[in-house]
């Protein structure tokens, strides 16, 4: 057996239904979309979420609440994750994305106090939390913050 002779199983694979190739294939004619309506017409493409004329759901439903398009999103990182920088190390965005701790977009990074800090690092963040900075600081470290 070589990969030049290799088939599949007989009955595995079928031909494609070759429509609107005339009467002698059996899906001449109208080619298997029915008689009259939008759906037997060239170019139809029905919306998202269309539910036969039926109101749709999203429709249907009241709208609530509001999206603050100036909200911000900050990646979360904690100090159990800084540990795993050497000692007296600056940790900022690069160095945390090159460890991949910090992935996609975002409007900057918080570091939050979970976890124990035991090395002197340098950190440059947009947010600390309360505890994560005293950590950070009575581990011999400095927290810088970046706007």
């Amino acid at each position: 057996m070589e990969l030049s002779n290799l088939k599949p199983k007989k009955g595995a694979r079928h031909a494609k239904k070759r429509i609107g190739r005339g009467p002698g294939s059996g899906h001449g004619k109208t080619a298997g979309r029915g008689e009259k309506g939008q759906k037997s017409r060239s170019g139809f493409s029905r919306m998202r979420g269309f539910e036969g004329g039926q109101m749709p759901l999203h429709r249907r439903l009241p709208k609530r609440g509001f999206t603050n398009i100036f909200k911000t999103e900050h990646a979360v990182v904690n100090l159990s994750d800084l540990e795993r920088f050497d000692n007296g190390a600056t940790v900022d965005e690069a160095a945390l994305r090159k460890a991949g701790l910090v992935k996609g977009k975002n409007d900057g990074i918080k570091v939050l106090g979970d976890g124990k800090l035991s090395k002197k690092l340098t950190v440059h963040a947009a947010k600390f939390s309360v505890s994560a900075r005293k950590q950070i600081e009575a581990a011999g470290g400095s927290c810088q913050e970046i706007a």
